[in-house]
């Protein structure tokens, strides 16, 4: 059976060669690359994948919370970065949500389960062609819950269930909430899935000209915004680099402004280019590394 499933893995794997889409790094380049959440603004994750894609910097993992878990699924999965592109342009909140009265959120993420279930092109984490960790937090102790195996669309809800706005998600017996409480960044179950390089994509997004919150999400919004600030420390520490893509001003729910979050993803990555290069030929061993690099666009604004 375990030949036969290596097998499986080998023609997969071939397939997607000939089809141009991304492979998984080789052993010998284990690089990880961490997907932070922030909802519309995650969009700016797929600019970051274009590049290391076009300078060929294998990524050999991919963890992923919230909206970083959803981007991180479909590009394992197989979707092209054009692909992830016009999905970007397409979709809207109401692609993933509908309102709904209920103690628990003012809306169920239950359409996400058709909007998952037509863009992945595998259904479980085993037949991912990148190793995949998808973060959630379990509402009853606030410990983080990391997925590497099962069925994906689950998980995936779980770790977009935004408190407040969305009911949580009951997945394996335990009730989840979304992963950046327990892992704003992801970076530290990529450690532990054995990647010696890890890239961190944060997506800081600070209230703008002191204008008042339109409503209780954007006030939701703005207090997770200030707890990965003031709980950083763990997942920066696991981080080699961290980028940190240009999107101030943009609001949760700015579905509409993807080109434009799309090439603040690319600027950034482009700009930490130099230091991910540095990756590709061998290098100290993770203890020897200094304190992680963080890279910004030389156009963002200075806190």
């Amino acid at each position: 059976m375990k030949s036969l499933d290596k097998i499986v893995r080998s023609v997969r794997a071939f397939g997607r060669g000939l089809s141009g889409l991304p492979q998984s790094a080789p052993a010998t380049a284990s690089i990880g690359v961490a997907l932070g959440g922030g909802f519309a603004r995650g969009i700016a994750h797929i600019g970051v994948l274009k590049v290391l894609e076009e300078e060929n910097i294998p990524i050999g993992f991919v963890a992923g919370t919230s909206v970083g878990a959803l981007i991180g699924a479909a590009y394992c999965s197989g979707v092209s970065i054009a692909e992830l592109e016009l999905m970007a342009t397409r979709v809207r909140f109401k692609h993933f949500a509908r309102w709904t009265l209920s103690r628990y959120g003012f809306a169920s993420n239950q359409r996400m389960i058709g909007f998952l279930s037509s863009v992945l092109k595998v259904k479980t984490f085993e037949e991912l062609l990148i190793p995949l960790a998808v973060t959630a937090t379990d509402f009853s102790t606030g410990a983080g819950v990391v997925f590497h195996s099962g069925p994906l669309v689950d998980p995936v809800r779980a770790s977009c269930a935004y408190p407040g706005m969305f009911q949580p998600i009951k997945v394996r017996g335990h009730l989840l909430v979304d992963g950046m409480l327990a892992h704003p960044v992801p970076t530290v179950p990529l450690r532990e899935m054995g990647a010696e390089h890890v890239l961190a994509v944060h997506l800081k997004g600070t209230w703008v000209n002191g204008d008042a919150p339109r409503h209780l999400f954007d006030v939701i919004g703005q207090c997770f915004s200030i707890a990965q600030d003031t709980n950083g420390d763990r997942w920066k520490q696991a981080a080699d680099v961290i980028i940190q893509p240009d999107v101030k001003g943009y609001k949760y729910d700015d579905f509409e402004h993807s080109t434009e979050l799309i090439r603040a993803g690319e600027t950034v990555a482009r700009a930490a280019l130099p230091e991910l290069r540095k990756w590709l030929p061998l290098e100290p061993s993770r203890a020897q590394l200094r304190k992680p690099a963080v890279v910004q666009p030389a156009t963002a604004p200075v806190d």
